[in-house]
């Protein structure tokens, strides 16, 4: 792409994330009045993210699993009627979904015409990646090519998902906007004294340089100080070549790389190779709510890989 192509890609998706906040903001009490307010998430995290919030006052359901690739899903027909019956959809945004479009034909979307609201998380969000829109072999797009979609892994981001949140329930039942305020402001408070504690003990290894296996990370990276040197798979789901398998450990070794992050689904006999080759110790972190029984909700994601990563990281100084 060239210099106004560029421009024209990255006005458009930035008018698609706005209109899907106004499409949200500019609806009114339209929720199951005095019950809970049907939401439908497309992960586990925005699933979890909201069930802070709403409390009592919202029954949700995550139509992607914590441990399926989030670029490629087939509903059910029992997803697919959840979320016809949905007052709100949160959904990570950008090209995250590319299976959504789809998913809504079949449900019977309306449109910005319809009842349901449509809530794009990533509205209010600083995206990382977003300076070129990047293409496959071919010419066929990127699946980040609107800019990295796992800003959920930095918890700071939190602070604007929860607010957008917050709005979108209080206008789906606005009697019950202080509940939502409070639960917010309670996850917050919750959220500052557990990150406060990760920082704590993440200065240690603030520079420290790492390769990941997918390029699921830079949220996280920037916020713990990490530096992400290289990727695995530089086209996402797709297995590095032969000869990246050849060269990345020894770039590890000469950068002075030691350790190697993987995913529960990366490809382990990848991960073997690259680590045993290069003489990095891979540490698998998790990616998303509910993919580890002790990472299950927002705030235990964190402090698994906390946990995990200073281990690994302690084990290599």
């Amino acid at each position: 792409m060239h210099g106004p192509e560029v421009g024209l890609y990255q006005e458009i998706v930035a008018l698609l994330r706005v209109s899907a906040l106004v499409v949200t903001l500019g609806a009114t009490g339209a929720g199951a009045a005095g019950g809970p307010i049907n939401v439908v998430t497309t992960s586990t995290d925005l699933k979890a993210l909201v069930e802070v919030v709403g409390g009592d006052r919202v029954r949700v359901e995550s139509l992607a699993s914590p441990l399926q690739d989030p670029h490629t899903l087939d509903l059910k027909p029992g997803q697919v009627a959840s979320l016809r019956a949905a007052d709100l959809l949160v959904r990570i945004g950008l090209d995250h979904e590319p299976w959504l479009a789809r998913a809504l034909r079949a449900a019977g979307d309306q449109g910005l015409a319809g009842r349901r609201l449509d809530l794009d998380a990533s509205t209010h969000v600083e995206l990382l990646q977003t300076e070129t829109p990047r293409l496959r072999e071919g010419g066929s797009p990127h699946v980040h090519g609107f800019g990295n979609t796992h800003y959920w892994l930095d918890p700071e981001n939190a602070r604007p998902i929860t607010g957008d949140i917050e709005a979108a329930l209080a206008r789906l039942q606005p009697a019950d906007r202080s509940v939502f305020e409070d639960n917010r402001r309670r996850f917050l408070a919750r959220l500052d004294e557990r990150l406060a504690d990760w920082q704590r003990r993440m200065a240690l290894y603030k520079g420290r340089r790492v390769v990941v296996v997918h390029d699921t990370w830079p949220y996280f990276a920037r916020r713990f100080g990490l530096v992400v040197v290289a990727t695995v798979e530089t086209t996402p789901g797709v297995p590095p070549t032969p000869a990246t398998l050849a060269t990345l450990p020894r770039r590890m070794k000469e950068a002075g790389v030691k350790v190697l992050i993987a995913e529960p689904y990366s490809n382990e006999s990848v991960v073997g190779q690259i680590a045993s080759r290069s003489g990095a110790r891979a540490v698998t972190l998790v990616p998303s709510v509910g993919a580890d029984p002790a990472a299950r909700d927002y705030l235990g994601l964190f402090e698994v890989n906390i946990t995990r990563l200073t281990a690994a990281l302690a084990g290599t100084s």
